[in-house]
């Protein structure tokens, strides 16, 4: 496409002598700008990506694909529901639940909790939990007086392995005497941390017949978690569920019940990327400003080239290629530079918050304790396109241009 003698004049033009000195500094800043713009849009649609992947994962992990509640109250007959969901096709588990709302204490110090009551085996078969646990011992997590909690409100309560805490029920006994306040001392068999701020901090689980005892539903649970083989095929296994609870209970859709947070996440990825988009816009004009100048600049030695012999054409790809390389330069720089600081993007924050002993990305603001990135492949290949469309686009004009100028009209005004 691009012959000997117009790669040798193209790349020729991308050295400035020292009078094209304000060229070279206009060319600088494009490169620049390209660079920062591809970067910081893998940087950002990166976190934002992890982010999403993260919190779906998470969450996820610990709540389950759907839940199945009681259409009045408590779930009854849980046992045989739960053993007709897990045959159905598509259906990894389903796992009875209780949840609640208590008051922790432990000695001066208390704190707001939910409290999930969940089978024992149920709980140490989730790899969230199961991979982030300390644990007295394989069986420590059984009977009616044991609870699990969250390393940050261990933390905050001053509490351990083995430590007594005490659980006040928000709904008390009601006597002849008046409402009696309704608590009881739990042994902490262990504890937890899965990364996300708001379960390390806030949840306390214990086994099934403890929180059926605590929160008084001996015979019955508040929900039915359920967990599926594959999670995209959240809406095709519904109506299958929905035959087998028939009027006894209502579902839950974790699609449905988070949607207005992923379509949160969603528009912000949008808007950010329009607006660092306009990053590589600027640097798209500098170059045709650039571009311009070393036109003008030339208008003598393009003269000359034409009473040579050299085509309007062949002007053109000369101009067109030393714009061109300038885009492919910063994007491919960019690329590297973006890719490499989404790869290493936490190892990055913690050197950055060691150093100048500053808090990044706050876990009780954004509910994980690590910088989350994943980079979207498809996403990074688009991002370069649109750096390469429009760094093309912006030598087109000034390309044309300079195939358009006359020699006998260069040659007068020099």
């Amino acid at each position: 496409m691009f012959d000997k003698f117009e790669r040798t004049l193209a790349f020729r033009y991308l050295r400035a002598r020292r009078k094209e000195g304000f060229i070279s500094v206009i060319t600088a800043f494009s490169v620049l700008g390209i660079i920062l713009g591809v970067a910081t849009l893998i940087i950002v649609m990166a976190v934002m990506n992890g982010f999403r992947d993260e919190m779906v994962s998470r969450v996820l992990g610990l709540s389950g694909h759907l839940k199945v509640y009681g259409s009045y109250g408590p779930l009854r007959n849980y046992d045989d529901l739960a053993v007709r969901l897990d045959n159905l096709t598509g259906v990894q588990s389903a796992s009875p639940i209780v949840e609640g709302q208590a008051l922790v204490t432990y000695g001066e110090a208390a704190s707001g909790a939910a409290v999930r009551g969940i089978l024992p085996e149920d709980f140490l078969a989730r790899p969230l939990l199961r991979d982030n646990l300390q644990l007295e011992s394989p069986e420590a997590f059984a009977g009616r007086d044991v609870v699990a909690i969250g390393s940050r409100m261990a933390s905050r309560l001053g509490a351990g392995l083995g430590d007594s805490i005490t659980l006040v029920a928000p709904q008390g006994n009601v006597t002849v005497f008046g409402t009696i306040v309704r608590m009881r001392e739990y042994r902490i068999a262990a504890i937890f941390e899965v990364g996300i701020f708001d379960y390390d901090d806030n949840f306390v689980y214990m086994p099934l017949e403890a929180a059926q005892i605590f929160f008084q539903v001996r015979d019955g649970v508040t929900s039915l978690e359920v967990f599926l083989e594959d999670i995209d095929e959240t809406q095709s296994v519904q109506p299958a569920i929905f035959a087998e609870i028939g009027t006894d209970g209502r579902l839950w859709d974790w699609q449905a019940s988070n949607s207005s947070f992923f379509e949160t996440l969603k528009v912000q990825r949008n808007v950010i990327f329009l607006i660092l988009t306009l990053i590589v816009i600027v640097a798209a004009f500098n170059i045709i400003s650039g571009m311009v100048m070393l036109v003008k600049d030339k208008g003598r030695d393009i003269a000359i080239l034409r009473t040579m012999g050299a085509t309007r054409a062949s002007i053109m790809r000369v101009f067109f290629l030393t714009g061109a390389s300038i885009g492919v330069v910063g994007t491919l720089i960019g690329l590297g530079l973006g890719v490499a600081f989404a790869d290493n993007i936490e190892s990055i924050r913690q050197w950055l918050q060691n150093t100048f002993d500053i808090r990044v990305f706050p876990p009780e603001i954004y509910f994980l304790t690590q910088l989350p990135s994943t980079i979207d492949w498809s996403e990074v290949v688009s991002v370069v396109a649109l750096a390469i469309g429009l760094s093309f686009a912006a030598t087109l004009y000034p390309s044309w241009r300079a195939a358009r100028l006359e020699p006998v009209e260069a040659l007068r005004y020099e």
